[in-house]
Order: structure tokens, then C-alpha cells, then sequence
């Protein structure tokens, strides 16, 4: 291909991807959005000032979220080059762009990646699955230990089956822990198999983060976790006042914890967001609209606005790069 058409190609890819984007956001934020609309006349009866300075403090946390994941990403790449914190950014923002109007926000990966050396993205993937791993860790351990705690309080189980759920929950808890600070046995496990052993060039990069560097990057995936915990204590609290904040943020750990575990695709996740937590927070407040708008309010500032910025550094991608 020549170099000519290798720039068409590329601003082809580019456009496409923010059509894509444009479209979505477009159906989601201009169209026709009954959440956002009872999110209005909710804050209608509230203080003007007491409105505008909570959601100011959720866009804050939203930059801090994303420039910990950008922190995060560039840790993480520097077994395969070094990068910028600016470009880690930009790399993350476009990468939220991609996932949009992909399904389980796959495209995040391939976003991520283009802002690394031609020969560097395959590896970049799999290293962005151990970024990855960390963040299901601690949203598992966080969720399924609050989860405990819904179950006991609100569900009538019997004794013996919350026991059973208490041991396998450690069980499980524990292997995972073991299996993320051993991810290099995930390195010997895909050796083993025939046809992907020829790959072990790209994925031998996840054997490469020794114990102290996985703590770092669980650290950066904790603080994370609390930071958009924060953002939901923040909205709802905005709302419903009333609501007791412990009760609160171990019911948010749980829904946070059972939207993890949801396959979904963007254009349809605010709805499947939306649906579990109107069933979740039911048994602790019987105000289902405000629940609603909340989750739809932290999804329009934690994925749209990230993705209308990182809709900015598209075109600085570079698809047909060669730098090694």
C-alpha cells in the first residue's frame, strides 16, 4: 500500500470511528433521554448553589478517575516503552471513545494502543489486561465483601447456605488475589496450548510485572474504585439525603460490583445500569426515579463527556506508524 493510501485509509478509520461516536452520544444526550429529564426536575427543588458545587466536585473526581487510570496506563507501558503522562491521556480518552459503540467497551484496547509503536500493540493489549485484572480484583473483593453484608441484612437465606456463601466467597476471593500477583502461571497456562504458543512473544509481557509492581498498579485501581464510589455517594446524597451513608456505599459497592460482572454493550448500558439499580437500592429507599437519574447523571460524566474529549485526539492516532 502506498503512502498515499495509507493516509486515506487512516482518515477513513478516523472519521468512521467518530461518526460512530457522534451518533451514539447524539441518541443518548440530545435524543430522547426520560433519565436526564427527571434528573432536572429533581435538582429543580434543590439549592442552586448546593447543585452546582456537587456536581462540579463529580466532574473533578471524573478528571481524578481518568488521570489515575492515565497514571495507571503509563506504569503499565513502560515495559514496552516509554510514554508521557500527556500522551497516557490522550491515549485513555481516545480509548473511551472507541469503547462507546463497542460491545464490553472492547474497543477501550484498541484506542489505548494506537498511541504505542506499530510493533508494540498486540503487546500493549495484553498489557492493558493486567491494568484490567486489577480493577475486576478490587471490585470483586470490595463488592462480593459488601455483597455479604446485603445478603445477610436484606435477604431471608438460611444460616447454613449464607455460610456456605461466606466460605466459597473467601475461596474464591483468595484464589483470585493468588492468581493476579502469580498472572505469569496465565503466561505457562496459554504455553501450553498449541496454536497460541507461537504468540508468546506478545503475551509474555504479563509475566514481566514482578509483586511490588502489581501492587502498584492494584493500588492505582483501588483509588480508582473509591473515587467513583465517591462520585455515586455525592449524586444520591444530592437526592435523597435521608439515605444513611453506609447503608449507601455498600449497596453502591454491590451494584457496582453486579454491573462488572454484566456483559453489555454502550448503547444499551445505561439501561441495563439503570434496571439494576432501581431493583438493588429498592431495599433501602423506595425513590426509584432519583436512583435512575443518579446512575444515568456519574454515566453521562464518567463515559460521554470522556468520550467527547477523547473525541479530540483522534485524529492524532497513527494506524500505519512504523517507530519501533
Amino acid at each position: 500500500m502506498t503512502a498515499s493510501a495509507k493516509k486515506t485509509v487512516s482518515y477513513l478509520i478516523k472519521a468512521t470511528i467518530l461518526v460512530l461516536a457522534g451518533l451514539f452520544i447524539y441518541n443518548k444526550f440530545l435524543g430522547k433521554n426520560h433519565s436526564f429529564k427527571q434528573f432536572e426536575a429533581l435538582i429543580a427543588v434543590i439549592s442552586r448553589n448546593q447543585v452546582i458545587y456537587t456536581l462540579s466536585a463529580v466532574v473533578l473526581l471524573m478528571a481524578v478517575n481518568w488521570f489515575l487510570e492515565s497514571l495507571k496506563w503509563q506504569y503499565l507501558a513502560k515495559k514496552l516503552t516509554n510514554i508521557s503522562i500527556w500522551v497516557a491521556i490522550e491515549a485513555v480518552f481516545c480509548g473511551l471513545t472507541w469503547a462507546v459503540f463497542t460491545p464490553n467497551r472492547i474497543g477501550e484496547y484498541g484506542g489505548r494502543v494506537m498511541f504505542l509503536p506499530n510493533r508494540k500493540r498486540i503487546h500493549g493489549v495484553f498489557a492493558m489486561a493486567v491494568g484490567a485484572f486489577a480493577q475486576n480484583v478490587i471490585t470483586n473483593l470490595v463488592g462480593i465483601t459488601a455483597s455479604l453484608w446485603f445478603i445477610y441484612y436484606f435477604l431471608d437465606v438460611n444460616l447454613w447456605l449464607y455460610l456456605l456463601l461466606l466460605v466459597l466467597s473467601t475461596v474464591f476471593l483468595s484464589l483470585f488475589l493468588v492468581f493476579y500477583f502469580n498472572i505469569k502461571w496465565l503466561v505457562d497456562l496459554l504455553d501450553k496450548i498449541g496454536f497460541l504458543k507461537k504468540y508468546h512473544r506478545f503475551f509474555e509481557i504479563m509475566g514481566r510485572y514482578n509483586t511490588n509492581e502489581l501492587l502498584t498498579v492494584i493500588g492505582y485501581s483501588l483509588a480508582r474504585f473509591f473515587v467513583f464510589s465517591f462520585q455515586y455517594y455525592l449524586i444520591i446524597h444530592l437526592l435523597l439525603p435521608d439515605i444513611p451513608f453506609v447503608e449507601m456505599m455498600l449497596t453502591v459497592f454491590v451494584f457496582l460490583f453486579i454491573q462488572s460482572a454484566i456483559p453489555s454493550h454502550d448503547l444499551l448500558d445505561i439501561g441495563v445500569r439503570s434496571f439494576t439499580a432501581m431493583h438493588l437500592f429498592l431495599y433501602i429507599t423506595n425513590q426509584q426515579i432519583a436512583i435512575i437519574a443518579a446512575v444515568s447523571c456519574i454515566w453521562l460524566i464518567n463515559l460521554i463527556i470522556p468520550a467527547i474529549i477523547g473525541s479530540l485526539f483522534v485524529f492524532k492516532m497513527k494506524f500505519f506508524d512504523r517507530t519501533v
